[in-house]
Parts: structure tokens; C-alpha cells; sequence
């Protein structure tokens, strides 16, 4: 069955980076499209980004620009590289098969905060 495994997940002072990791199994990861959502505290799942089979991206607009989206298919891995963090992107990060925010089934998640 697929599974989805989430990691690099922490604490980070504002402006700093992280770089999160979903390792991949039970699928045809090369042929997947996949995505990152995010659940902020007292909000809903949100989209982050998303990654077709050729490598073109696509990016919530409060993360374009510092968030970059990739993947490794020989390591069955999905990365998402963080960059000048703030509050607001204090959230658990789960990755998940296929595009947009109806993407699933989603890993157990990691938990990201920004903080001072």
C-alpha cells in the first residue's frame, strides 16, 4: 500500500530554512505527481506546492519565491526546501500523492515551527 514518510521537520528562528523530506513506497513514484500541503494551527489543510512527472512546479502564493518544490525518483524521495521562514509557516507540512489540496492518501506529517 502506499506510504509516505515525512522528515526534517523543527524549530527555526525566523528567517531561517529547512529543508523537509517524504520518502516514497508502494507506488510508481516516478510517474506520480505529488504535493506538500501544510495545517497551520486552528486552520484547514492548505496547499503548499506541487511537482508533475517533468519536474514543472506550481506554488501557493505566500511561499513562491521561497519554497522550492523537487524530487529525487531514484531515492522514491520528494523534498521541499524552505527559506526565510516566518510565523505563518509554523504548521505540520504532510506530503501526498498527486496535485493540489485534494492530493491523497497524505504521510503522518512533520511538524514545523518559527519562532523567536
Amino acid at each position: 500500500q502506499v506510504q509516505l514518510v515525512e522528515s526534517g521537520g523543527g524549530l527555526v528562528q525566523p528567517g531561517g530554512s529547512l529543508r523537509l523530506s517524504c520518502t516514497a513506497s508502494g507506488f510508481a513514484f516516478r510517474i506520480s505527481k505529488m504535493t506538500w500541503l501544510r495545517q497551520r494551527p486552528g486552520k484547514g489543510l492548505e496547499w503548499v506546492s506541487s511537482i508533475n512527472i517533468d519536474d514543472t512546479a506550481d506554488y501557493e502564493d505566500r511561499v513562491r519565491g521561497r519554497f522550492t518544490i523537487s524530487r529525487d525518483n531514484g531515492k522514491n524521495t520528494l523534498y521541499l526546501q524552505m527559506h526565510n521562514l516566518k510565523f505563518e509557516d509554523t504548521a505540520v507540512y504532510y506530503c501526498a500523492k498527486g496535485w493540489g489540496v485534494f492530493a491523497s492518501p497524505r504521510g503522518q506529517g512533520t511538524q514545523v515551527t518559527v519562532s523567536s
